[in-house]
């Protein structure tokens, strides 16, 4: 059953897709008859922002095409097939460090390729590092190539390296960041090197960089078979449970859902400064632990949760939690949809197919 889930996706619903419409018709309206640029289309981030556009497309006539960079488009069609047939959307076939760049012009463009893969950073970290260098090279090369006016740079929350336990929530201004000789730093340093190099790459030129740092999110389309314990969690959960905890269930988390996910990184895109970076997550968290019971309690018949590991007495808890008030402060953006909420949307995503 969860093999299928993941081979193909169903589309999100229209009431989230409507939500997201009126909390970023703004932005939106700014994307009126462009083209746009995604690399990074076929991940969680890309999905989401691929049924947003096409559903603006269709809503608000936004008019506005888009190319959607993806290593093998027979299998964005086969898992997509709602997105992958419409004539507003063009795949391009290639790897994101040397795809071959397509005809025209485009106005805006979304580098949110390598979400982080677990296995990689810890099996390949210097082909994810390269990836993620050579990537953002080439997209910057792109648009220049294009005379782009904007470009988002989907970073994340890794940037900052490991969260101190007395540190409630990580500001943008925090100076930390992860071990450089720890080769699982690979995802966070080519995080950091792409937020540099587009520093680098658009000084003095026209080209204005948004940066989104981004936390940790629950919704459609978020794997279930990956290293996210919520993803996991809902796995256990619609398999029968039990919900399996397997460490001390301590760690604390924040998720945003992605209604907000999406209306954020709009926002930022249109409205945040230039090169300044906002985080993107849920100021609100939760240990392990009590999520996996608020998983549990998204199913009609809530499963049972066990939690495998024991708590070693004096131990501080791990911590990934944003600090948000950037974003609140300086361009109105507040989380709308909590995360008991967003968890049964989820579920209910799932269980329906």
């Amino acid at each position: 059953m969860i093999a299928s889930v993941q081979r193909r996706a169903q589309p999100v619903s229209k009431t989230d897709l409507d939500e997201v419409l009126a909390l970023a018709r703004e932005p939106l309206a700014e994307l009126r008859n462009e083209r746009i640029f995604i690399s990074g289309g076929t991940g969680f981030f890309g999905m989401w922002l691929l049924e947003t556009l096409v559903h603006a497309n269709r809503v608000l006539g936004l008019g506005c095409r888009i190319a959607v960079l993806t290593r093998r488009p027979e299998e964005f069609a086969a898992r997509a097939p709602h997105l992958a047939g419409l004539s507003e959307i063009a795949p391009i076939r290639g790897d994101v460090r040397s795809f071959d760049f397509p005809s025209g012009t485009f106005s805006h463009v979304i580098h949110a390729a390598a979400e982080l893969s677990t296995r990689q950073n810890a099996n390949e970290p210097g082909e994810l590092l390269d990836t993620m260098v050579g990537g953002t090279a080439h997209v910057l090369d792109l648009a220049e190539r294009s005379g782009t006016s904007r470009l988002l740079l989907v970073s994340s929350g890794a940037v900052y390296g490991r969260q101190p336990p007395d540190l409630a929530r990580i500001p943008e201004g925090w100076p930390g960041g992860p071990d450089p000789l720890d080769p699982c730093s690979a995802y966070a340093e080519g995080k950091r090197t792409a937020e540099l190099l587009c520093a680098i790459r658009s000084r003095g030129k026209a080209l204005e960089v948004k940066v989104a740092r981004c936390f940790a999110f629950v919704g459609p389309h978020l794997p279930l078979d990956g290293h996210f314990a919520v993803g996991n969690f809902i796995r256990d959960g619609l398999r029968g449970g039990p919900i399996e905890v397997r460490g001390d269930g301590t760690p604390r988390r924040s998720y945003l859902y992605p209604v907000d996910l999406v209306s954020w990184l709009l926002n930022i895109f249109a409205r945040g400064q230039r090169l300044r970076p906002y985080n993107v997550g849920s100021p609100d968290d939760v240990s392990i632990a009590e999520l996996a019971n608020l998983v549990s309690r998204a199913f009609p018949s809530p499963p049972e949760v066990v939690v495998c590991g024991q708590t070693v007495p004096g131990s501080p808890p791990e911590r990934y939690v944003p600090e948000v008030s950037r974003a609140a402060d300086e361009l109105g953006l507040r989380p709308t949809v909590g995360l008991e909420e967003g968890l049964k949307r989820t579920v209910s995503w799932h269980s329906n197919r």
